[in-house]
């Protein structure tokens, strides 16, 4: 199960874990793109079922979980990369509306996520891996709003404890901290700031912005078994931003 699939990381995971052997449902809430993105895979011999929905609503997620039951027997994995941000606004100027949205998106998106893969993982009794889409905000301020810095906070610490929860029962379950990567989401944001895209890439010492297959890369080795003894972590894929 892939969140956020409809573009961006969530579109790059989805193909790259297609040739990878997986099968997949793709969640979205961008049902035209998520279509289009499906019948790709599916044309090109791929196994992928688009479900449109909306992290924040509990009754999409359930729905997703129980498609992905329904149409391959199980769920081994997921990758919970729905996310929402935008651009700089010191503290006090942050809006209600905008705090609710960054918060409700990237916290409750992946708390609704978890609450339904685990208990399928359980009951499966085999190995599960989840990973959940963090940034290096979720490690220090990056200049980003106060809410969103909080919101990945907030993810990495439902990572760790949803690892420490559930390791006993072979679920493994860890977050990537994220950098800055070329996505739609990205080009928003510098589009509604005074932020530049060298700016944006100045903070890797790679001094370039991630792709996002890099970071699909990053989520598909997590999920496979070639990294069965990792769990609780806090994986950067930042271009080397949170190292200096």
């Amino acid at each position: 199960m892939i969140t956020g699939a409809s573009s961006g990381i969530g579109a790059a995971a989805a193909r790259l874990f297609a040739a990878e052997g997986a099968a997949l449902i793709l969640m979205a809430r961008r049902e035209g793109k998520l279509k289009q993105l499906a019948a790709e895979l599916t044309t090109a011999g791929f196994r992928a079922v688009p479900v449109a929905g909306d992290v924040t609503s509990a009754t999409d997620v359930q729905h997703a979980v129980s498609e992905a039951v329904r149409h391959f027997g199980s769920m081994d994995a997921a990758f919970n990369n729905a996310g929402w941000g935008a651009a700089g606004t010191v503290l006090h100027e942050v809006p209600d509306e905008m705090y609710d949205q960054i918060m409700e998106v990237n916290v409750r998106g992946v708390w609704n996520c978890l609450r339904y893969q685990l208990p399928v993982m359980l009951e499966q009794g085999t190995p599960g891996s989840i990973v959940n889409t963090a940034s290096t905000a979720g490690l220090f301020a990056t200049g980003a709003v106060a809410p969103y810095v909080a919101a990945k906070h907030a993810v990495l610490g439902l990572t760790r404890a949803a690892a420490a929860d559930y390791g006993a029962y072979g679920i493994r379950v860890n977050a990537l901290m994220v950098g800055s990567t070329r996505t739609e989401l990205l080009d928003q944001a510098i589009a509604d700031s005074s932020a530049t895209e060298q700016q944006m890439a100045a903070r890797a010492i790679q001094k370039r912005l991630a792709d996002p297959v890099e970071i699909a890369r990053a989520a598909a080795w997590l999920c496979s078994e070639q990294s069965s003894f990792v769990t609780g972590a806090a994986v950067p894929v930042d271009g080397g931003c949170s190292a200096v």
